[in-house]
């Protein structure tokens, strides 16, 4: 049986396994912008009415993973409430209404956390998934939320540091002689790093086991792979997103946009490819721009995509027929 970060970039003989990024919404398109402003919401807080149906949705239509950001606190200047949950009560739902999907936090701001509770809530979401969790982690960018929590904002890669610890040896080094934490995770929990999280590239390359990285071209990511592989090795993954708009016409080429484009699904089997040939083993979309309703989208995409990367019946990706007819 594979582990999570196994399962998350299995069977990718041609190009990145395919996830999903929450919320599942549109909200930064101009219908759904329009939506928004009817309902009264706030910019960047999107609509999760249709939450439960759409993650049901991914995880029958074969996406490899949903990504969900750890933003404690709505900040009108920074912008985005990201998918409103608590990331691991959200996570510990959809491990209930889900049942293959793994599930990633992208990425929870340790140093803003109880580190012992931090633990007890990724391992709790670890079990009643099966599993499924990949826990991204990162020592947090909005310095407004340091002194709200009453943490320290400059201290926090000291904190990083040694919440991580924390989850390496369960505790044991924390804890009274006697006192366990329970759930124990079923396997180690994989950690993704999002960022450097104040640390040295080799320090991250040395303690975490895989990358998130920010999106960028296929240019950029040659870059920034090669360098997290100089210090991490060939056998940690490199994970990335797009801000995908896909359009009605699968022959619309590659317009970019900033952290993404819009284009149609050949010119995305074309730039999963080039990606892929970039050291990105992964790709989380994220819909927010789509322009188009967000399940139609994820059903072209599982139709006509999923198959050239995910593994079939016969476990081997159909890329190079997918290639062919792009």
């Amino acid at each position: 049986m594979h582990t999570a970060l196994e399962s998350l970039v299995a069977s990718h003989g041609g190009g990145p396994s395919i996830g999903l990024e929450l919320p599942l919404d549109n909200d930064w398109s101009p219908s759904g912008d329009t939506a928004r402003r009817n309902a009264g919401r706030p910019f960047g807080v999107p609509d999760i009415a249709q939450h439960a149906r759409l993650a049901k949705l991914a995880d029958r239509l074969g996406f490899r993973a949903l990504w969900a950001r750890d933003v404690p606190l709505y900040d009108p200047a920074f912008g985005d409430a990201a998918q409103v949950f608590e990331v691991f009560s959200y996570l510990g739902y959809l491990a209930g209404v889900t049942e293959r999907i793994l599930q990633g936090t992208a990425a929870v701001v340790l140093p803003l956390r109880e580190a012992v509770l931090t633990l007890k809530s990724a391992a709790t979401v670890d079990h009643l998934s099966n599993g499924r969790l990949l826990m991204g982690v990162a020592s947090g960018d909005r310095p407004v939320e340091y002194p709200i929590f009453e943490r320290d904002f400059a201290s926090r890669g000291e904190r990083f540091r040694e919440q991580v610890a924390m989850v390496r040896d369960w505790g044991a080094a924390s804890l009274p002689e006697g006192i366990e934490l329970l759930p124990r995770p079923r396997n180690p929990l994989p950690l993704l790093v999002a960022g450097l999280a104040q640390q040295t590239p080799d320090w991250i390359g040395a303690h975490m086991d895989g990358c998130l990285a920010y999106p960028g071209t296929p240019e950029d990511h040659a870059r920034r792979s090669a360098q997290w592989r100089a210090v991490a090795g060939e056998r940690k993954p490199y994970v990335s997103f797009i801000h995908l708009d896909l359009a009605d016409d699968a022959d619309a080429p590659l317009e970019r946009h900033r952290f993404g484009g819009r284009m149609g699904r050949h010119a995305l089997v074309r730039e999963l490819s080039a990606l892929h040939a970039a050291g990105v083993q992964h790709v989380g979309l994220h819909l927010r721009r789509n322009r188009r309703p967000v399940d139609e989208t994820m059903e072209e995409i599982a139709e006509f995509v999923l198959p050239g990367f995910h593994a079939g019946a016969d476990g081997k990706p159909e890329f190079q027929q997918l290639m062919a007819n792009c």
